[in-house]
């Protein structure tokens, strides 16, 4: 008697296509259509094999590949698929099978609904058009998709299927990120520890020394079956790769950031990285977790490849001195006797060759110049003068315009709802829409119209904060007293304050000159 190997699949695609009046392709179905065929042909049947949410073109099948391993030991004679693309969609796969192996190994294949049976030799040609059919077909659903992922990402919504960390999808619109308070609380905590000098390593012992998550444990944490192929360690522990990946992340200060990536088509699993030009970058979508002068100075720091010392921290003016005569960097060096003192790089590379002399400095003598330097600089400033620049460099203005920016968005984003629901009660009064249809969809839209309503309220307090701080003339006093005189100077008022540093060799009378390169 002839032994069968029933093979079912499905896949998300498949399931899409059905509406609720075609006949189902569920797998339950599958089996029970071909388990009927094989009896009606008198046939012993040997195992039944399914893959579940599995594509045609998935080489990587758990069942299908079972089935090959058992048709290869010979273990049954007849492959039984209720259509050809079930068993696959794939050109290739047809012709390695059906055309070489399965006639080797003594096996034959049918397919009910498309009348398939390697038995009848003259239908060869009809399953090869079969297979080319069930390939342009999923070429053709692979660059739908694709250009639909691409308007998406055009139109700044987030596609991934797991949000950045920091961050979560909206519990309604999937395509949206909001805070997630959390995580964000320690995002912040890595920038501002960074601007205050902080190695990227020295960070990641710092959150390890405090248990805190890494963000794949903290991920999987909340109960999201999410993997990183690049994890090194199950301990949920940070390094400075992490570090160095969050501080570059432009999604923290509101944009989207997609594309970065790109399979190189439908039939290969081969991901290719892209040049940063094809990323797709749509600006202040959602609301940012930090400043944009925090991001931006951190940007600036990292570009200048600042190292931190032996405790873990750079000094307060790492990467902002030059020597005045070569621009090379000056370095931070200790000396025999314990005094830590900036020399020019070019002349510690190369002092024999006299390319440059050492332009040399202590670091606490440089640091009392600037601050007394600071002084002076806002003494020659009005006060009127201060305010308005501090102004225009301050995130308060540059917030305030994003946050008008993001409020428009959201009342657009109303507006459109408010239409959705008006065409939903016209569609329930024409009897279109059953009652639970009509329920269920009022239900959603209005509870996502009420966490629009809530976030608009949000950021109109936020703008109205905002300009009342602007206005604040108390408030900008505070800050100018406080840069004005300064007890020690620290990063962040350097950062805030001074691009870079230019330092001159001493001159006969033991004078140097120092230029200071005011951000305003």
């Amino acid at each position: 008697m002839d032994r069968v190997a029933i093979y079912c699949r499905l896949s998300d695609e498949d399931r899409d296509k059905f509406s609720e009046f075609d006949e189902s392709e569920s797998i339950q179905n599958q089996k029970s259509l071909l388990t009927k065929y094989a009896m009606e042909q008198g046939w012993n049947i040997y195992n039944i094999y399914s893959d579940d949410d599995y594509s045609g073109l998935d080489d990587k099948r758990p069942a299908f590949n079972q089935m090959i391993q058992d048709a290869e030991k010979g273990k049954f004679n007849i492959v039984l698929c209720k259509h050809q693309s079930r068993f696959t969609r794939d050109v290739e796969v047809v012709e390695r099978y059906l055309h070489r192996k399965f006639p080797e190994w003594g096996i034959r294949f049918v397919s009910i609904t498309d009348h398939v049976d390697t038995k009848d030799k003259s239908n060869k040609k009809a399953r090869q058009i079969n297979s080319l059919v069930n390939e342009w077909y999923c070429e053709d659903i692979s660059e739908a998709v694709r250009a639909t992922f691409r308007v998406k990402r055009e139109d700044g919504r987030f596609i991934g299927s797991f949000a950045p960390y920091g961050y979560m999808k909206h519990e309604m619109d999937k395509n949206r990120l909001v805070i997630d308070p959390e995580a964000a609380t320690i995002v912040r905590m890595i920038f501002k520890w960074y601007m205050e000098g902080y190695g990227t390593q020295q960070i990641a012992s710092m959150l390890n020394e405090r248990n805190i998550l890494n963000p794949t444990r903290y991920k999987q944490d909340k109960g999201l079956k999410y993997k990183n192929p690049f994890m090194t360690d199950m301990h949920g522990l940070w390094n400075k790769t992490t570090i160095r990946r969050i501080l570059r992340d432009a999604t923290y200060i509101g944009h989207v950031i997609q594309g970065k990536r790109e399979k190189v088509n439908y039939k290969s699993e081969v991901i290719l990285n892209k040049p940063r030009d094809e990323w797709v970058i749509v600006e202040d979508v959602h609301e940012p977790i930090l400043d944009h002068s925090i991001f931006y100075a951190a940007q600036k720091r990292l570009n200048n490849n600042i190292r931190s010392t032996g405790d873990g921290r750079a000094h307060i003016f790492a990467g902002k001195v030059k020597c005045l005569d070569c621009k090379s960097t000056m370095n931070k060096v200790r000396s025999g006797r314990g005094h830590t003192y900036l020399r020019c790089k070019l002349y510690g590379i190369a002092s024999q060759n006299r390319i440059c002399t050492s332009h040399s400095i202590l670091l606490d003598q440089l640091e009392a110049m600037i601050a007394e330097k600071i002084k002076e600089h806002f003494s020659r400033l009005s006060f009127d003068r201060l305010v308005s620049r501090l102004k225009q460099e301050t995130l308060l203005e540059k917030q305030a315009k994003r946050s008008a920016k993001l409020h428009t968005g959201i009342k657009k984003q109303i507006s459109e709802i408010d239409l959705i629901i008006k065409s939903i009660y016209a569609d329930k009064v024409k009897h279109k829409l059953a009652e639970d249809q009509f329920n269920d969809l009022i239900h959603k839209f209005l509870e996502e119209q009420k966490g629009l309503v809530e976030h608009k309220e949000n950021i109109e307090k936020e703008i109205e904060n905002c300009k009342k701080r602007l206005e604040n003339t108390e408030y900008w006093a505070g800050i100018i007293e406080k840069y004005k005189n300064p007890e020690r100077l620290n990063h962040a008022m350097v950062n805030g304050l001074i691009d870079y540093i230019e330092i001159g060799e001493k001159d006969d009378n033991k004078e140097r000159k120092i230029i200071i390169h005011w951000l305003f």
